[in-house]
């Protein structure tokens, strides 16, 4: 495989330490320069963990697609997943992608051209997921525009559109072309009622028809992102979409940071779970490598981590709330999309600073396995947590809290 950046690329099957962990680019790349080899592959080990007690592998792309990442300056990569193999189930393999991508012309320029950009762009790396015979491919929220939610203006909501409108025509084709799955995360306009925002993720089936969606479930309201003055908390639980490849759930963005959230997916039972996100360095990036691959642990799947890359400028200057001065951008992008898996390994990331497509076969099979090895949901006490909840949920709750009796014989 041949990265787009004209550095040679790992063989088949080479260890995949050489690569970069989500969040920790910049160490892994330090700590490879300054260790011995054996000392490298030590500290691989402990960022990027073992699957199947063996260093992740990186595996050949065809050559076309390598081309469409050189022709088109986009960041490519692919690794592999494993699983133990069984005497009573087949092998269940599924190839899955992630894109990470910027903005292409200035928040200045017409809607209709912002937009249009993207979408070329946008099919460039579609064509080369679709080379590379992926099965299932997510894009990151909000694809289709600048990520304007921190300005407060409602001009941004031109950009909505319905669950059936341009984007989705646009990958319902590329769809039905290349025999994949597409995960597409909108800003929808819900005509059917009062035409209500909402950030949605809609599920494209591999025959091109529209599965179903998913809302956003939880809505920040920190630093510059001021989200609910577009959208408030979706109303569609979290739902699991079975594809021809396998059971998928959309956990976007912020939702990533409440654990009960991944929970839900997999008590649906989700075996990959995608996280299409926007998130910026100075305020998320220590957290990124940790909550999807804790999740992936917790909840006995995998996970597809998306940021979008790059800093995108507005024409008007904005504030927070925060006490910073006005200023006119959120920050950087950090991009950094990875897969984690269920046994607690990980892909290294993509770029924290180019567009890219990020490719890993995984064995759906390593999902029960992990169940079956730590047993999380026989030893889980999912009676005494609901009690605890509703009775939190209650006016007059009070925690459980055992004061020494004590505690204040001293002073």
């Amino acid at each position: 495989m041949a990265s787009s950046n004209g550095k040679p690329a790992q063989e088949e099957g080479k260890p995949a330490a050489e690569g970069s962990i989500g969040g920790y680019e910049s160490l892994h790349r330090l700590l490879e320069a300054n260790l011995s080899p054996d000392l490298f592959q030590e500290a691989s080990r402990l960022l990027l963990g073992l699957n199947c007690a063996r260093p992740l592998e990186a595996i050949s792309l065809p050559e076309a697609t390598t081309t469409l990442a050189e022709t088109h300056n986009f960041d490519v990569q692919a690794f592999r997943f494993s699983a133990d193999k069984e005497f009573l189930r087949q092998p269940r393999l599924v190839r899955v992608g992630l894109i990470q991508n910027s903005i292409v012309v200035p928040t200045t320029c017409h809607f209709a051209d912002q937009k249009k950009a993207i979408m070329d762009k946008i099919k460039s790396i579609i064509n080369a997921a679709g080379g590379s015979g992926v099965n299932i491919l997510c894009l990151q929220e909000a694809w289709t525009m600048p990520f304007a939610f921190c300005t407060r203006e409602k001009k941004w909501c031109e950009f909505a559109e319905p669950v059936d409108g341009e984007s989705t025509q646009f990958l319902q084709e590329l769809a039905q072309k290349y025999n994949m799955v597409i995960v597409s995360p909108i800003l929808e306009r819900d005509v059917n009622h009062g035409e209500t925002i909402w950030n949605t993720a809609v599920v494209i089936g591999n025959n091109g028809n529209i599965i179903g969606i998913h809302r956003k479930n939880h809505i920040p309201r920190v630093g510059d992102f001021n989200e609910s003055t577009y959208y408030m908390e979706g109303n569609t639980g979290h739902p699991v979409f079975e594809t021809a490849y396998g059971k998928i759930g959309v956990n976007i963005c912020y939702g990533r940071h409440h654990p009960l959230n991944w929970l839900a997916f997999g008590l649906n039972g989700a075996e990959i779970v995608f996280n299409p996100s926007a998130t910026v360095g100075e305020l998320s990036e220590p957290m990124w490598p940790i909550e999807a691959r804790n999740a992936a642990i917790a909840n006995s799947y995998f996970v597809g981590s998306i940021n979008r890359v790059g800093t995108e400028v507005f024409p008007n200057p904005f504030t927070s709330g925060d006490g910073k001065p006005q200023h006119a951008d959120f920050g950087h992008f950090y991009g950094s999309s990875h897969f984690s898996a269920p046994d607690a390994s990980c892909t290294p990331s993509l770029s924290r600073y180019r567009d890219g497509l990020i490719i890993s076969d995984m064995d759906l099979n390593l999902c029960r396995q992990i169940k079956d090895k730590w047993a999380f949901r026989m030893t889980a006490r999912y009676e005494m947590y609901a009690s605890l909840l509703s009775e939190y949920l209650k006016p007059d709750f009070k925690p459980q809290v055992i004061v020494d009796p004590l505690i204040n014989k001293r002073a």
